[in-house]
This record gives C-alpha cells, sequence and structure tokens, in this order.
C-alpha cells in the first residue's frame, strides 16, 4: 500500500474549533489512552467530510483500525451537529442582521441505494436520496438545515413536516422560494408558473430569479464537502452529516 501527503483546504480554525470540542468531551466521559489525540481525530473528520473518503482509507492514512475511524466520526459529527442552531434560533438571528428576506430551497443527498428502495427515489432528481431543507440569507450564507426526509418527500411537504412554513409565518419573514414550494403559503413567494404569461409576469419572474439566485449558493456550499456528494453511509445519517458541515461552513465563511 501506497501513502502521501496531502493538503486539506480549510482554516486551522476549523480544526482548533472540532479539537475543542473533542478535548472537552473526553474530559466530560472521562475517556483516556485513545489512539488519536483530539487535534488527530478533528483532522481524520474533517478528511471525511471535506473529501468524502472512505472509512477503509481514513482507517490506513492514520494508522487505526477501521472500526475505530467509523467510531471517531461518527461521535465527531454528532458533537458538531449538536451545535447547529434550531430554526427559531436561526430566524432570530437573521432578523437582528438585517435581512430583507430569507430564501427558502430544498436539496437531494444522493444516496448509495437500489431501484427498490422506492422510499427514497426522487422523481425530480431522479435518483435515490435523502431531502434537505436549507433556509438561506439573500448573500448565500447558510441560516438553517433541517432533518433529512426520503428523497420521495416533496419540497412543500418536507418544508411543513419540519415545521418550515408555520415558522416564517410566525416570525413575518418574506420567504423567496422555487415552484416546488407554490400555494404553501402566502408569504412564500414563488414564480409564476405556466407557459405564455404575459410581459409583466416574465419580468416578475426574472426578478425574483436575481434575487433567489445568490442564496441558492447555500445548497452549493454544502456539497463542497464532498462526503454530501453520494453518501455509502446509513442515509438517516444525512441530517448529522449536514448540520455538521453547516456549523463547519459557517466558521470558514465567517472565520470567527
Amino acid at each position: 500500500m501506497l501513502f502521501y501527503r496531502a493538503a486539506l483546504p480549510l482554516s486551522r480554525q476549523s480544526l482548533n474549533y472540532t479539537a475543542g470540542l473533542i478535548r472537552r468531551h473526553r474530559a466530560k466521559i472521562g475517556s483516556k489512552g485513545r489512539v488519536l489525540n483530539p487535534t488527530q481525530q478533528a483532522l481524520l473528520v474533517l478528511v471525511y467530510l471535506r473529501n468524502g473518503d472512505t472509512f477503509a482509507s481514513l482507517a490506513a492514512g492514520f494508522a487505526i483500525s477501521t472500526a475505530t475511524a467509523w467510531r471517531y466520526v461518527n461521535e465527531t459529527v454528532d458533537l458538531l451537529a449538536a451545535r447547529a442552531p434550531r430554526l427559531d434560533q436561526a430566524l432570530r438571528a437573521a432578523k437582528t442582521s438585517g435581512h430583507a428576506f430569507v430564501i427558502l430551497d430544498g436539496t437531494l443527498i444522493p444516496i448509495d441505494r437500489l431501484a427498490a428502495d422506492r422510499p427514497f427515489y426522487s422523481g425530480k432528481h431522479k435518483r435515490h436520496g435523502m431531502n434537505l431543507q436549507v433556509i438561506a440569507t439573500p448573500d448565500g450564507d447558510i441560516l438553517w438545515v433541517s432533518g433529512a426526509l426520503p428523497g420521495s418527500v416533496h419540497d412543500t411537504r418536507a418544508a411543513r413536516i419540519w415545521g418550515i412554513v408555520r415558522a416564517l409565518e410566525r416570525a413575518g419573514w418574506i420567504v423567496l422560494a422555487d415552484k416546488g414550494y407554490h400555494g404553501a403559503s402566502d408569504q412564500i413567494w414563488t414564480p409564476y408558473p405556466g407557459r405564455n404569461k404575459p410581459e409583466s409576469q416574465k419580468m416578475a419572474n426574472r426578478s425574483h430569479a436575481r434575487l433567489r439566485g445568490p442564496g441558492e449558493r447555500a445548497n452549493a456550499q454544502l456539497k463542497t464537502w464532498r462526503i454530501l456528494r453520494k453518501l455509502r453511509c446509513c442515509p438517516h445519517r444525512a441530517d448529522f452529516l449536514a448540520k455538521a458541515i453547516h456549523v463547519l461552513q459557517t466558521r470558514e465563511t465567517h472565520r470567527y
């Protein structure tokens, strides 16, 4: 087997932050004598999330067993995901920041499943996956990531399941979304549907797309972390992974 050194396109702040979470967790549970120290474990997890390496590759690279790599990754992902904001916290933070509106968009996290697994199949995307709902600022920063639902669940239904529509209405937000949310709420503004629309509606749709476009980059930010490009683990880990990445991506974006 061959080994090589490689660079990871992340800041040291993310490494130090993750290592700090691990260090405090070990102290809390009284864990001692582990194979990797907190900084090494943090690096292992960042490599897994950013590069999407398999547990076997990680184990070989860090000179540990595959089972230990799996255990370290899941432990740290859970610690990071627990720091992700709740929906009400995210909406209050957006209000404090002075944003005029927020953007709601769904994304599919592809998974490694067979054609027989119909609940996971998304007719919209023509592939198996897990549906995540993402709320973003007009600049494309991620505000909140939902839990995961099977890919067959429609975006509007997913938004209602997670209480997004009710929370947005209660907070009085103007929300821009694509046509998948048409009719979900009076406060969720979607493009005019149908063909052969009058010019005024076409202009409104173009303006809507210009405002919504930057915010939809939030989903692209999530998928710069390659683990979300195709999951080979349990599909129901998708939300923990996405929330952990949200926490890390926020630190990378704002560098605080």
